[in-house]
C-alpha cells in the first residue's frame, strides 16, 4: 500500500498534556512521526504533528487521539505554484 505523509493540529488539555500521548500512539500504530511545531503552556498544549503511513493507520490514530479527549484539525498545506 502508498504511505503518505499528513499533518494535524493536535490540542492538549492541561491534563492531556501531562500523558505521554504521542509515544503511545507510536507504540499502538504502525507510522513515523514529526513533531513540526509545538506550542505548550500549563494551559494547553498545541502541537503539529506529521504523521507517515498507510491512510487507514493514520486515520486510524486520529480517531485514538479524539477517544483520547485530543482535538485533531488538519492543518491544511497550500501549494503556491511559480
Amino acid at each position: 500500500m502508498a504511505r503518505e505523509s499528513l499533518r494535524y493540529w493536535l490540542t492538549f488539555t492541561a491534563e492531556g498534556s501531562k500523558q505521554p500521548l504521542i509515544c503511545e500512539m507510536s507504540r499502538k500504530f504502525d507510522l513515523i512521526f514529526n513533531i513540526r511545531n509545538a506550542n505548550v503552556t500549563k494551559e494547553v498544549s498545541i502541537i503539529a504533528l506529521e504523521l507517515t503511513g498507510e491512510a487507514k493507520v493514520i486515520e486510524a490514530a486520529v480517531k485514538w487521539f479524539r477517544r483520547k479527549a485530543v482535538q485533531v484539525d488538519p492543518i491544511e498545506l497550500d501549494i503556491i505554484e511559480s
